[in-house]
């Protein structure tokens, strides 16, 4: 079985790396999809070449703070912001696939776990060997991997550059938000889950802006989105088991967008 998900893991990395210049129609169609569910109107697209380059257009729209507000007893008055609608959407999708009937929903109790312990992290084959549910491997060496890899190893790094500003406004990340997705759709590659039409529905929606576009951030009537990088180094994470990237460490930038800026990393 892990010979199976290894090329899938492997194309969701080059995904969530990828280089080439947007598919603007994929991502628009996918991201006025997502606009709908949310009971609104497709909006007007406004690309622009680098996260920093839309730091003037983002300005005004809802932070994390903005939005805890709508979770208080006391709620501010009109409808919430659409940032926050599209997260609790997300939230629920990512309920419901987590909670679609897996083969091994009841796995036997392995000898290397205590009650109530953390599975052990493992090479996946010998996980395997050790009763380590087929669901939580793939977790670790799908979802966990490749966070490793996308959002410790690019996204979060990119995010503090731009955070030195002020806070920024909820967003989303397009090719790098691939860790979650990959991991639903191992699950559904293998025939190990079956889930319901309008999960699946939304779940292509999500896995076709991931293979489309870098990040957007999502306003009434304007979503601004991110080209993806026209160039992203990596190289392997010594000591790990699951083909874990990080960003190339060396004189030359390892991240440009193609307005020519590179994020001062640290």
């Amino acid at each position: 079985m892990w010979e199976r998900v290894i090329p899938i893991r492997q194309e969701w990395r080059d995904a969530g790396h990828c280089t080439a210049p947007a598919d603007r129609a994929t991502a628009e169609h996918a991201i006025t999809g997502i606009y709908r569910r949310q009971g609104r109107r497709a909006p007007r697209f406004d690309w622009v070449e680098s996260p920093s380059r839309a730091l003037g257009r983002i300005q005004g729209l809802p932070t994390h703070d903005t939005l805890r507000q709508w979770v208080r007893p006391r709620r501010p008055a009109g409808r919430p912001p659409l940032a926050g609608d599209i997260a609790a959407g997300l939230s629920r999708l990512r309920s419901s696939l987590e909670d679609a009937h897996h083969i091994d929903a009841a796995p036997p109790a392995s000898p290397h776990r205590k009650a109530g312990k953390p599975w052990p992290a493992l090479p996946a084959p010998d996980a395997l060997d050790a009763g380590v549910p087929v669901r939580e491997v793939l977790r670790q060496g799908v979802r966990v991997a490749l966070e490793a890899s996308l959002a410790q190893g690019f996204t979060w790094r990119v995010r503090a550059v731009l955070a030195a500003h002020g806070p920024l406004p909820v967003g989303w990340y397009g090719q790098q938000d691939s860790s979650w997705i990959a991991y639903y759709d191992v699950l559904r590659r293998l025939g190990l889950v079956r889930y319901a039409r309008s999960d699946e529905e939304q779940l292509d929606e999500w896995a076709a802006l991931a293979r489309s576009s870098g990040w957007w951030w999502p306003g009434e009537d304007v979503c601004v989105m991110v080209e993806r990088p026209a160039t992203l180094l990596t190289e392997p994470v010594p000591g790990t088991w699951h083909d874990e990237v990080r960003l190339r460490r060396g004189s030359r930038p390892a991240v440009e967008y193609r307005d020519g800026w590179t994020p001062m990393l640290t």
